[in-house]
């Protein structure tokens, strides 16, 4: 076997790979959802508001080094703020607000635009509250792969979120 053959089949099998990456999902879900003893309200209020989200950010914990740099309006739509730390930098801001959701729209440049939500309805304990985040991989193959672990990287960090959340709103 000649040394182009072995680069030819190098190139094929790389080129079969990146091509097998478009098979995976593009879209990625990940949620969690806890009933905590709160009033939605109490809730909301503190989900829509940029420092409000301060008391139950779980990525705080991680990173005792996390910068946290407020903009916009203190609550409501545009309140958010620029973060900077182990796991990257970027930014969250309130995208929308209703009497049941909070919608983040979150900028981490190269790495994507996810939108994040809280979605809190009334029960019979006091609320259930489902954290959500979405991401479009596009059409990066290490996106893709990367879509592959997202729930067991996001999921442990939105528990974490939502047990602070019960704490704050206690």
């Amino acid at each position: 076997m000649t040394i182009a053959t072995i680069a030819t089949y190098a190139v094929g099998g790389l080129v079969a790979l990146s091509a097998a990456t478009l098979l995976l999902p593009r879209h990625v879900s990940v949620e969690r959802t806890a009933s905590l003893d709160a009033a939605p309200e109490a809730i909301l209020e503190l989900a829509a508001s940029n420092t409000g989200y301060q008391a139950f950010n779980p990525y705080k914990d991680a990173d005792p080094n996390l910068q946290i740099n407020m903009f916009g309006p203190q609550t409501g739509v545009g309140s958010g703020f620029h973060f900077d730390g182990k796991d990257g930098k970027g930014s969250q801001t309130v995208a929308s607000v209703t009497g049941e959701l909070v919608v983040y729209n979150i900028d981490l440049g190269a790495l994507g635009q996810p939108q994040q939500s809280i979605h809190v309805s009334p029960s019979a304990d006091g609320s259930t509250v489902t954290w959500r985040i979405d991401s479009d991989q596009g059409f990066n193959p290490i996106f893709r792969v990367f879509g592959l672990f997202m729930d067991g990287m996001m999921g442990p960090i939105f528990e974490r979120g939502l047990e602070k959340l019960g704490k704050a709103t206690a």
